[in-house]
């Protein structure tokens, strides 16, 4: 049997460049459980690995996709059988093992997770990974005293797949959220998401600095990183928590310990790559619970497997807004 993938290479003199190919069964890594890939995301992750940025891919050629969501079509594992529909998020798919950017995968089936009833494998790929990790995140900050009641929750980064997902999500589960964006074009989307406004990150970095800063936020959701991140944590309130998710305004963080011994602030960070299965079980039945698929859908763009190499510079350089899904049907 043969399938199509996009596969990336890398030639002698190191540039990486993907194509489309037609690959024979034989091709598939090894694994316990061969799905028909549906639907797969496009993340930022994706994009350095197309790219070849950031040192994921050690080897090639190699088919990129952190996740994607189908069904099984055979099973050497009793908890999976044909005909299951299965999304799959993290555990470095995409990146040392081959991810959903084709129409079959192999995989382990440690990694995949069945799909709630009533989500179909597209809606499990807007929602992917991105979803999956704001849901997490407001998991870990209700873990840490979070409740509706408690104030404003700035979502950092608000334009992109992480940030849209959360504010829709904290707005369906009765927080108050707040956008803070550099692209203040999106505004308008983001409010009709459920935020409550939308700062512009320009404005906001350009306030002075100062080792504590008027207490407002009762927690964040943190997707850049970076100078942001270390303004933000001088403004949380009282006993109020930050979860970090990435860094796309960089790895550096300047800070001082004034509001963590003063305030009490907490900074956690969150992890999607290596949750175990409970956890990822119990954030998939929550997102089918709450998530507004139907208000999101102007957010979603969807593009086939050739669409990728140019999407993949377009995320990197943060020109994509929502998600973007890739159809392999």
């Amino acid at each position: 049997m043969t399938f199509e993938a996009l596969v990336t290479s890398r030639s002698e003199d190191g540039t990486v460049s993907s194509a489309l190919e037609t690959l024979d069964n034989s091709r598939l890594p090894e694994g316990n459980v061969t799905v028909a890939v549906e639907w797969a995301g496009l993340n930022y992750k994706d994009g350095l690995c197309l790219t070849g940025g950031g040192g994921l891919v050690r080897t090639y050629p190699h088919v990129a996709g952190i996740d994607f969501a189908g069904t099984v079509e055979d099973s050497q594992d009793g908890r999976y059988a044909p005909g299951d529909r299965v999304v799959l998020t993290g555990w470095r798919v995409g990146e040392v093992h081959w991810g959903g950017y084709a129409q079959r995968a192999r995989v382990n089936a440690d990694w995949l997770v069945p799909l709630p009833d009533g989500m179909s494998t597209r809606d499990a790929m807007i929602v992917g990974t991105a979803g999956f990790t704001a849901m997490l995140a407001i998991d870990r900050l209700e873990g840490l005293g979070l409740e509706p009641g408690s104030g404003e929750v700035l979502v950092t980064g608000a334009a992109g797949g992480v940030g849209s997902i959360a504010i829709s999500l904290l707005k369906r589960l009765g927080y108050q959220a707040v956008g803070l964006s550099g692209r203040p074009e999106h505004a308008d989307h983001l409010v009709a998401l459920g935020a409550a406004s939308v700062l512009d990150r320009a404005e906001f970095l350009g306030q002075p600095d100062k080792p504590l800063e008027s207490a407002r936020w009762a927690a964040v959701i943190d997707n850049v990183g970076g100078n942001v991140l270390g303004k933000v944590l001088r403004q949380v309130k009282y006993g109020g928590s930050v979860a970090a998710i990435g860094n796309a305004g960089g790895i550096g963080l300047d800070t001082n310990v004034l509001p963590f011994i003063l305030r009490g602030v907490t900074l956690t960070g969150i992890d999607s790559v290596m949750q175990p299965f409970a956890a990822r079980q119990s954030a998939w039945a929550r997102i089918a619970d709450t998530f507004d698929l139907a208000g999101y859908g102007s957010l979603v763009t969807e593009i086939g497997l050739a669409g990728l190499p140019d999407a993949a510079k377009q995320i990197l350089a943060g020109q994509v807004h929502g998600r973007t899904i890739v159809s392999l049907q």
